[in-house]
């Protein structure tokens, strides 16, 4: 009868430890896939900001935001559609919605006159990432986009689609209209 019971209880503390086991085991790979998951969205943030640190111009230190600049990165290139929001085809003040709203969990008016409304206007050498531009080109501020750094900014051209710009090439510089900040 001992024997029995020392059997039992050798059983009963071996299942018990080999569940222990399993479950630092199942905690451990999971803790690796988080790792795995995080080391994945680190290397392509790294290669993202680098991206476009160098199309910048910039050191990759100097981009702050980098929910800015994967979302960029997911929209350069969409081809320009009047009133369209989406990547089938965008237009400028679509373009700064989608945007505004992924990075900044923000919702802005639907057009560019509306959305310049929203913010308080500042001077151009003052501009951050992240602030809005207006141009003058078929009206007062009827082109907006999202400015970046080392005046650059992206936008929906309506010939190129989404594109990121310079603020000092000659036509954005004829077209300069103001620079905001929302409220």
């Amino acid at each position: 009868m001992r024997l029995f019971c020392k059997i039992i209880i050798i059983s009963l503390l071996f299942t018990a430890a080999s569940c222990n086991l399993r479950k630092h085991s199942a905690t451990h790979d999971k803790t690796n896939k988080d790792n795995l998951t995080d080391n994945t969205n680190d290397r392509r943030y790294t290669a993202i900001k680098k991206k476009y640190a160098e199309e910048l111009g910039v050191s990759d230190n100097n981009l702050i935001n980098g929910a800015l600049y994967e979302f960029i990165d997911d929209w350069i290139g969409v081809p320009y559609k009047y009133a369209g929001n989406d990547k089938n085809g965008v237009d400028c003040s679509g373009f700064v919605n989608a945007l505004y709203k992924a990075v900044f969990n923000k919702q802005l008016s639907r057009s560019a006159t509306d959305i310049v409304k929203e913010c308080n206007i500042i001077e151009k050498d003052k501009l951050q990432e992240g602030d809005l531009v207006f141009f003058d080109i078929s009206a007062k501020n009827s082109h907006v986009g999202v400015y970046l750094v080392n005046n650059k900014f992206i936008h929906a051209s309506t010939s190129k689609g989404v594109i990121i710009s310079d603020l000092t090439q000659a036509y954005y510089v004829k077209y300069w209209g103001r620079a905001g900040r929302l409220k």
